[in-house]
Order: structure tokens, then sequence, then C-alpha cells
């Protein structure tokens, strides 16, 4: 994929997690909390059913920034995220990938990360990447 690797340029990606997913990315943390797992629990809370974790949700940046925009290559320098609201499984998201600032010296750039509920068009995580890419930045 050929993407233009400049301040503005965006990219999106559309995805959804299903329960299996949170359920096999509690196996992989060890966080179990029936906040994500147990229908019952979460029916007590203020979400009224099963979130989503937030680093789960977050995992699309990762995957998106390594394999897609700006792709392979790209080594993750660092990451800030604020979880601003709840994600639920089998809904469609679309994260959104803006490119903030290059440092053409470092080949470095800032790259706001948003995730995006496709039907509010809230957003449910909000944060700045940092990324070295040698041959795009």
């Amino acid at each position: 994929m050929n993407i233009e690797s400049q301040p503005g340029s965006s990219f999106t990606h559309a995805f959804r997690f299903s329960q299996a997913d949170v359920e096999a990315f509690a196996r992989v943390t060890g966080d179990t909390n029936p906040l994500h797992l147990d229908a019952d629990f979460a029916a007590t809370t203020a979400f009224k059913r099963p979130i989503i974790h937030g680093m789960l949700g977050a995992s699309v940046f990762t995957k998106v920034l390594g394999t897609e925009f700006p792709g392979y290559g790209s080594v993750y320098l660092g990451q800030t995220l604020n979880f601003m609201r709840p994600m639920f499984v089998d809904t469609d998201y679309e994260a959104v990938f803006t490119i903030e600032s290059i440092n053409p010296d470092k080949h470095t750039a800032e790259i706001r990360t948003e995730i995006l509920d496709n039907q509010t068009r809230k957003v449910t995580t909000r944060g700045m990447a940092t990324l070295m890419n040698q041959e795009k930045f």
C-alpha cells in the first residue's frame, strides 16, 4: 500500500471485536475482571453489559501502524491513550490515524490515533503514537 507520508495524511481502518476475542485477551493478559467477562456482573454496573478491555481496543493501533499505515518497517516508540467511552463486542468501530508531524532527521512521526463508534461517531479512545520508519519518514 503506497500512502503519502506527510503531515495531515490520514488512514482509516474498520474493525470489531467478538466476545471470543475478549476472552482470548483475558487469557493472554490475565485481566479476568468480570466487567469484561460476566454479563450478570456487568449488568450491575453503569455500563449494563460487558465492555471490551481498553487495551484490547487500543491494540488495533499496533496492528495498523505495523502492517498498513505506514506499514512494515515501523518501530513503535511510544503511545499515549485516553479511554473516553466504553467499547462493546460485536460493534463496528473505525480507527483513524493522522500524521501530525514528521522529523526526517530521526525518521520519526507523531501520529494521532482515535477510535470512533461507527453508529454514534463518538470517540471511544484517543492518543498519540510516536513511530520510527526509516523508509517512510
